[in-house]
């Protein structure tokens, strides 16, 4: 058994590795750093041993090359619906102007959103092309969606994990993979910067529906935690409990340089702390 399992989020394509290939190269990666995690919350027993639900070449275009944040001409109209969506969440004003949100807008509420956050405009435009190209990617095409479910069905199947950690648009996946595999069990379910609340973009599209303004909990989690760094714009909302029946939310700030990474989650205390707890 592996005690614990991460679903990766957005920037973790690995091209031309085999999918159990790269979910076994970001396990390796991301192992350190959960150990990093254990030592720093001062726990007297070893980090578990970690496995990866690897997804991302799922959600990719061949056709598709990487694209620089600052590039926004570029994202098709499902996928600057999402950045909008984003854009709103995160603060940012609405245009004035009366083409809408196409291009100049855009770049308009980056600069302005860059400036009140203290962030680098390059840095936040990245982040949100990311978000939206995979978000609009598994959200529209039901293929992929369904085929990602599967993979991380299929990974808790093989591993058995007590711990399952989703970490950003990977929270929207073991969301509704474990609620399309209702058989699937896990003690403990901890989304980290997860997007699952975000306003029309993904709350709005999340299978199953929302009723009421809320989401739903899968019937085969035990407990429900939830961190987000202060300063994670992915995590939009702040607050899932607002809108999904989580039993605990907590911050934890992770860094204002590495203020989204699975990485930086694993590694910080509050994380380890809560993977360690008992979780009956």
């Amino acid at each position: 058994m592996t005690p614990v399992l991460a679903v990766h989020g957005i920037g973790n394509l690995r091209r031309s590795v085999e999918p159990d290939r790269a979910a076994a190269e970001l396990a390796e990666d991301w192992q350190p750093r959960l150990d990093a995690g254990y030592r720093a919350a001062g726990l007297d027993v070893g980090a578990p041993r970690l496995a990866v639900a690897y997804y991302a070449h799922l959600l990719a275009d061949v056709d598709v090359q990487a694209v620089h944040g600052s590039e926004l001409g570029s994202l098709t109209p499902g996928e600057r619906a999402v950045v909008r969506a984003w854009l709103l969440a995160a603060g940012a004003p609405e245009p004035e102007e009366a083409q809408g949100w196409l291009t100049a807008p855009l770049r308009q509420a980056f600069d302005w959103l860059a400036r009140r956050r203290g962030r680098s405009f390059d840095v936040l435009a990245r982040i949100a092309v990311a978000l939206a190209r995979d978000a609009n990617s598994y959200l529209t095409k039901p293929g992929r969606r369904r085929a990602a479910r599967e993979i991380v069905a299929a990974a808790i199947e093989q591993h058995h994990p007590r711990v399952l950690v989703a970490h950003s648009l990977g929270s929207v996946v073991a969301y509704e993979a474990l609620h399309a595999y209702p058989q699937l069990k896990v003690d403990l379910f901890v989304t980290v910067g997860s997007p699952l609340g975000l306003p029309f973009a993904i709350f709005d599209a999340l299978e199953p529906e929302p009723a009421e303004g809320r989401g739903t909990r899968p019937v085969g989690v035990g407990k429900w935690v939830d961190l987000a760094d202060p300063g994670d714009l992915v995590a939009v909302p702040k607050r899932l409990g607002d809108r999904f029946p989580v039993d605990r939310h907590e911050q934890c700030a992770i860094g204002m340089l590495d203020f989204h990474t699975l990485g930086a989650y694993l590694a910080h205390d509050r994380t380890a702390l809560t993977i360690a707890a008992p979780h009956d």
